[in-house]
């Protein structure tokens, strides 16, 4: 990454559009500016972060290429720190790469994926963890990831973290004096540095413990619902979805295979899929879709479990609940809307951890109690917290567990009166693994890792 050269994408996506952007940053996107671009009126010089119209006109031909707005942001008061230009052109593919290749034959090179980003985090504009905000923020795919990934960009995490590693390199400042002055007589209190590693544990696993939601906020939930046939499972799912995306008719095995699709619910993408119904059946292939049942419910974020409130609990609705008994189950009695002939109490016996929710698939009854069901037993009490300092990414995850058991092995080596070196190496470890979080201590290929996933223009 080399941050003496200008570099150049573009930053939209593909296909057309009414506007495009191709954007430059480094020492020479002034000089370019003035190369490919020529204002609809004089202009001495670019004032920085002030839009211009103009045109871009090839230097070697004098064609003009478009009619483009630019805007130079000048450092270190831009995105990556650097000069940035952003030349607003017209969106169609042809034209935005006609731009590019003029401001790349005017000195420019190609840039790589996430080097915009990059040149950010090594100008010190963002920290590392920020910068992989960056792309969840772009990936998100529900209106509360968007909201988890922009407070992290806004150094949420960071923040903690940063204070976490300050609070690491306090504590191991007295152990560091002990080995580094081993024969002199130097008065050292060893109990504040292991209250304070305490104290630095249990935030760490506080923070650790928000690893689920996260994930939840940031992939989404896997949910089936299970049931024997003709229960109504398919009318749920198009019930969910808002649209007919199963077909749904009066026989028994209609669904043979599963049918996945994403929706949100209070801001969570859920992925719900329709299987098969569970009965016995000669048809090898219905057969199948019932044995992979039993895989899907035993991978899934939670199982919706449903019977027909309108007929009694069969032998097939029971073996249904006993394979799902232990897993996060919702239960669900369809078909509200018919006179209930199902013993509810048989499901709460074979199901204690929840009442059934009753539900008309096809009128909609209920739908509204059965997504808050849904949610707060895959999250909890963190179905209602707002964006906050909240862990979402599995690198994070990981070496917050390293420091983690870092400071326990420091812990143990004090309250042995271990070597002060042996607790000087965990705590500086320790120290290093949350700085590699936010990129104080990251390695050059971690950090090539990282950005090769953004995208070109980034």
């Amino acid at each position: 990454m080399q941050s003496n050269e200008t570099i150049a994408a573009i930053s939209t996506p593909p296909g057309r559009g009414a506007i495009g952007i191709v954007r430059l940053s480094g020492p020479a996107a002034d000089k370019i500016a003035g190369m490919v671009f020529q204002a609809g009126r004089p202009v001495p010089s670019f004032e920085s972060c002030r839009m211009y119209h103009g045109r871009i006109v090839s230097p070697r031909t004098g064609r003009t290429v478009d009619e483009v707005m630019v805007s130079l942001m000048r450092a270190p008061r831009s995105y990556t720190g650097e000069d940035t230009l952003e030349i607003y052109c017209h969106g169609g593919p042809v034209v935005l790469q006609s731009v590019l290749d003029e401001v790349i034959r005017a000195g420019a090179r190609p840039a790589g994926p996430g080097e915009f980003t990059a040149r950010a985090f090594l100008n010190g504009r963002i920290d590392l963890a920020q910068a992989e905000a960056v792309i969840d923020l772009i990936s998100a795919s529900s209106s509360r990831a968007a909201d988890l990934a922009l407070s992290q960009l806004q150094g949420t995490l960071s923040s903690g973290i940063r204070s976490l590693r300050d609070a690491v390199l306090d504590a191991l400042a007295p152990v560091e004096a002990l080995v580094d002055f081993p024969d002199e007589e130097i008065e050292t209190d060893l109990s504040a540095a292991a209250n304070s590693i305490e104290s630095i544990s249990g935030k760490i696993r506080s923070l650790l413990n928000t690893y689920n939601e996260g994930r939840i906020v940031r992939e989404g939930l896997d949910i089936v619902i299970a049931g024997r046939t003709n229960v109504g499972k398919s009318s749920l799912l198009n019930r969910l979805v808002g649209r007919e995306r199963v077909i749904v008719t009066p026989l028994p095995g209609t669904t043979r295979d599963f049918i996945e699709e994403t929706v949100t619910i209070r801001g969570i993408p859920v992925r719900i899929t329709d299987t098969a119904g569970i009965r016995d059946s000669s048809d090898a292939i219905e057969r199948r879709g019932m044995e992979m049942v039993w895989d899907r419910i035993a991978s899934a974020d939670a199982v919706l479990v449903m019977v027909d409130g309108s007929e009694p609990c069969g032998e097939e609705d029971i073996r249904i609940m006993s394979a799902a008994a232990g897993r996060p189950v919702v239960p669900v009695i369809n078909k509200s809307d018919l006179a209930e002939r199902f013993a509810a109490e048989e499901m709460r016996k074979r199901l204690p951890d929840g009442d059934p929710v009753r539900i008309s698939a096809v009128r909609g009854d209920g739908m509204e109690e059965l997504e808050d069901r849904i949610i707060t037993l895959c999250m909890g009490e963190a179905a209602e917290r707002k964006a906050e300092a909240i862990l979402t990414n599995a690198r994070h995850k990981a070496l917050l567990e390293k420091a983690r058991d870092l400071l326990s092995g420091a812990m143990e080596g004090l309250s042995q009166k271990a070597s002060p070196e042996f607790v000087a190496l965990d705590l500086r470890e320790a120290a290093d693994a949350l700085g590699e979080i936010i990129g104080e201590t990251a390695r050059e290929d971690v950090l090539d890792r990282i950005f090769s996933r953004f995208c070109i223009g980034k």
